[in-house]
């Protein structure tokens, strides 16, 4: 083998590698909050909503977890311009990783709130309060709990899944080692840089949501 590593022209370019990891960083963070969002009323709802409802939603999580995230991703950007609806790039990729990643997410939220016993809400309600409020001061703190863990992988992989969106060029880290590789014949040293920078980013959301964890739950003693 006498290929030779020349990581100094990937030094050189530094800067864009550093603008496509804080372009991932804000797509994978706004997919997170929105994901967040829409899985906790969607879980919600599927417990507790009408029974259509509920059944809609089964049918959405059905369909997206088993489909793959790259069709899904090109049916929002390749497709809807069929019907009119015209999106740029870094929408669509953010449309398609929320949807995803909704999907996934309402299952593990729904399962903390399962594991909360009906009692408490029983209790609750006959003290007076609200279903909301059961909902937000009795059960959610609970499932919170028994579903951060997994909700934190959830979303480091969903960070990672946002390389997908270098198919439509959306503007993220991916797309930018396929462009300076294309420029420098680099495939070797840029992908490699890729992969050390989404590694370090995975420890850092790994770290972060271990904090969070502690920080919101070390005091609470497992019974």
């Amino acid at each position: 083998m006498d290929y030779v590593f020349q990581f100094g022209q990937m030094w050189v370019l530094r800067e864009e590698f550093l603008d496509g990891t804080i372009a991932t960083l804000k797509l994978s963070l706004l997919s997170m909050v929105l994901t967040l969002v829409f899985s906790v009323l969607g879980a919600m709802l599927r417990t507790s909503g009408p029974k259509v409802v509920r059944w809609l939603i089964m049918a959405y999580v059905e369909i997206i977890r088993n489909t793959p995230l790259l069709v899904q991703i090109f049916f929002i950007f390749f497709g809807l311009p069929a019907i009119g609806i015209r999106l740029s790039a870094d929408v669509g990729a953010l449309i398609a990783f929320t949807l995803n990643g909704t999907a996934y997410t309402i299952e593990i939220v729904r399962a903390g709130i399962e594991s909360v016993g009906h009692g408490q809400s029983e209790a609750a309600t006959a003290l007076g309060l609200r279903r909301f409020q059961v909902f937000r001061l009795i059960v959610m703190p609970q499932a919170l709990r028994v579903i951060m863990a997994p909700l934190g992988s959830q979303f480091i992989l969903l960070m990672l899944n946002t390389s997908v969106a270098s198919v439509i060029a959306a503007n993220e880290l991916t797309a930018v080692a396929q462009d300076i590789q294309g420029r420098t014949f680099r495939a070797f040293e840029s992908f490699i840089v890729v992969a050390f920078i989404y590694f370090a980013l995975s420890l850092l959301f790994s770290g972060l949501f271990a904090a969070i964890e502690r920080l919101a739950f070390g005091r609470i003693k497992t019974r």
